[in-house]
């Protein structure tokens, strides 16, 4: 069956991932989704699959959580090693009207353990390595069971030996009812569990609706960001509901990601910011790996405008173009903008866009003192539409200190221009005395000297703004370079060089700035 599946379909109905792969399979049932590593729930499946196939999959793994006793309403905590069976699992499990809440394979054993005591004894769904790391942990007293993806483990119900269990009748959630459950980047303590509803899910789905609509083909879409992350249920779904053959991909390195992008040629790329960045040095590859990409898209965090100039001018597309999205998991994409091949390097990374036309999110900058917010007296960023995150799970309290009426406060500043667009200068907890914008010394820097990797401005024991650097293989810095780079930023420390590997990030790669501050009250590092 040919056609296509109605956005209206979704504003009225809601998003319910338990049902999308089905709906997209009677739309048009050969669509492949390709994935560059196998499946640990069903490794027998391999690694291309129509959409039909994974619909089927889904069907069977609903009816063995079924058979394990999961019943709708329940909380179902999905923490397991990363993998695309993730999203499976969790529309198998929403399928049958369990509640999912996905932990990232990056959180520690005592964050996992603090946030399955906040869930209150669910269902843990995860695999025999996992449960391993976990080992500390009373998990017969912190869940109600425990569900093994893969293999055989003691106290935990084997997947596998479910294998045949009879089918079950699709559960519908309350369209304003808890559906999903993701977390924050937790970079200042245990991480907030963040509610989504079939209703937010589905008006998130709009900005974006409408950037694919620039393509007129059916081709690649490949994506690359977590699968625990409520990014990735718009991103997977967006690809489904368009019939857009999907490339998932796990694997980060370079060299592996050109080899995807090389067999599968995507038109349409969306990654975390970071994962751009280690890929830059792609652009410079003679088999030209992104050349067949029209539309680069990223959201989660900055953006510097050199990982964008390079990546274009490295697509043989006309009008190829790079649309930053800005928001976060509260609030899901705010504003944002589309950077082309000719302009992007001489962008301002701060300026991340415009309202998006068409019932998307409204955006206003608060001001923190009582004055206008200006460039040099930026304000509070808050948000408002229906595509709010309902609460924090357990949390109320905390998610009403942020709530204002309609409005969120996301805990950014910036400032709008009278052309109205929006510069978001900082995280409010990372501001430094003397600094602008740590983000823009990033932006500027880095366009300036290729040889840096990572460039990170924090606050130092005595107020003062430490850059924190890393090289391309670790390559001692030239201070001479460095200094002339840095000449109009008279207000900064020496630099820091550490190796990118010891960089603390979050389970989306964002770096950690508190925690890497923190290093400069308890140590002095070696300085370049």
């Amino acid at each position: 069956m040919k056609g296509s599946i109605a956005y209206t379909s979704i504003q009225k109905r809601g998003l319910h991932i338990g049902l999308l792969p089905e709906m997209a399979a009677a739309v048009n049932a050969s669509t492949p989704i390709t994935l560059d590593h196998d499946l640990d729930v069903l490794p027998q499946a391999g690694r291309r699959l129509t959409v039909a196939q994974y619909a089927a999959h889904v069907d069977d793994l609903a009816g063995r959580l079924w058979a394990a006793g999961v019943r709708p309403d329940e909380h179902v905590v999905i923490h397991k090693t990363h993998n695309a069976d993730i999203w499976m699992l969790a529309a198998a499990a929403s399928r049958i009207g369990a509640v999912v809440v996905m932990l990232s394979p990056a959180l520690d054993a005592v964050t996992v353990g603090a946030l399955l005591k906040r869930v209150q004894r669910p269902s843990l769904l995860t695999d025999v390595r996992t449960l391993g790391k976990l080992a500390e942990l009373d998990l017969a007293a912190l869940t109600s069971r425990v569900l093994a993806a893969d293999g055989e483990h003691e106290g935990a119900v084997s997947l596998a030996s479910l294998a045949g269990s009879p089918r079950v009748k699709p559960v519908v959630r309350p369209i304003d009812a808890p559906a999903v459950i993701t977390h924050t980047s937790g970079t200042t303590g245990i991480p907030k569990l963040v509610v989504h509803t079939p209703r937010t899910q589905g008006i998130r789905l709009l900005p974006q609706w409408r950037l694919l609509a620039l393509m007129r083909k059916k081709e690649t879409v490949a994506i690359h960001i977590p699968f625990v992350h409520s990014r990735m249920v718009a991103a997977m779904s967006l690809a489904l509901l368009k019939q857009f053959p999907v490339l998932l991909l796990r694997e980060s390195e370079a060299g592996q990601v050109a080899e995807q992008f090389l067999k599968h040629r995507p038109v349409f790329v969306e990654a975390l910011p970071n994962s751009l960045m280690d890929w830059e040095d792609l652009a410079d590859d003679p088999r030209m790996p992104f050349g067949s990409v029209k539309v680069f898209s990223s959201t989660f965090d900055a953006i510097h405008p050199r990982t964008m100039s390079r990546l274009l001018n490295a697509s043989h597309r006309r009008g190829a173009l790079f649309f930053q999205i800005y928001g976060q998991s509260e609030v899901g994409p705010a504003v944002g903008r589309a950077y082309f091949r000719h302009s992007a390097h001489k962008a301002n990374g701060r300026c991340v866009g415009w309202a998006m036309p068409g019932g998307a999110a409204k955006v206003r900058v608060v001001s923190r003192d009582g004055q206008p917010p200006t460039e040099h007296n930026p304000g509070f960023i808050e948000v408002a539409w229906p595509g709010l995150a309902k609460t924090y799970f357990a949390e109320q309290d905390r998610y009403d200190t942020n709530r204002n009426g309609d409005w969120w406060r996301t805990g950014d500043v910036g400032y709008r221009t009278r052309w109205g667009c929006l510069h978001m200068l900082d995280r409010e907890v990372d501001m430094i005395p003397g600094v602008r914008s740590s983000l823009e010394v990033e932006d500027v820097v880095l366009g300036r000297l290729q040889e840096l990797s990572e460039l990170v401005v924090v606050q130092g024991p005595n107020a003062e703004p430490v850059p924190v650097i890393c090289t391309v293989d670790d390559k001692p810095l030239d201070l001479e370079r460095w200094r002339a780079a840095v000449a109009q930023f008279p207000q900064l420390a020496d630099p820091v060089q550490i190796p990118q590997a010891e960089l603390p990030r979050t389970a989306t790669l964002k770096v950690q700035r508190l925690a890497l501050a923190a290093r400069f009250a308890e140590q002095s590092p070696k300085r370049a």
